[in-house]
């Protein structure tokens, strides 16, 4: 079945259309403070973060490994493929007495474009208690593969549900 481009929402004051993102996507540095909790202990806070952005994906963050806490951040067994950023490595996440496996990715060694994530992490947000940027809990995009964290300033539709792998 081909299914075509949808049509864009409206983007209200201050907010970002994700279909306004570029395809290849861009790497920017974020001064937002980005955090995460699992099994209730605040595993992350950084505003030294990065963040991809992609047409019709909501951004997703990248955290220095430094700014996790000692011990959450375990290699995982899997790699993938991006066609984009190159070789991605797993991480499994355990605090608070919780463990889930293969929740969080990283790019070790880059394409040139995208350099400045080499060793910095990707969590899913569906995967974890609560993600935030700048104090706002995210909504994680849905589907299984992708990592983007929906936030109120953001307009989509988003890719990510059933039917929307052609867009």
């Amino acid at each position: 079945m081909f299914l075509r481009k949808p049509r864009p929402d409206p983007a209200g004051p201050e907010q970002e259309s994700v279909w306004s993102y570029p395809r290849p996507p861009l790497l920017e540095p974020t001064p937002k403070r980005l955090e995460i909790w699992l099994g209730g202990v605040k595993i992350a806070d950084t505003t030294a973060g990065y963040r991809v952005v992609e047409t019709s994906h909501p951004p997703t963050y990248y955290l220095p490994p430094g700014d996790f806490l000692p011990g959450v951040l375990i290699p995982a067994a899997g790699q993938s493929m991006c066609e984009f950023k190159g070789q991605a490595s797993y991480w499994t996440l355990s605090a608070g007495g919780r463990v889930e496996e293969s929740a969080a990715w990283s790019y070790e060694s880059p394409t040139p474009e995208f350099r400045g994530l080499a060793g910095h992490i990707a969590v899913y947000a569906r995967r974890v208690d609560e993600c935030r940027v700048d104090g706002e809990v995210v909504t994680p995009q849905d589907g299984g593969f992708y990592g983007g964290w929906i936030t109120r300033d953001l307009t989509g539709p988003f890719k990510g549900p059933p039917g929307t792998l052609g867009w």
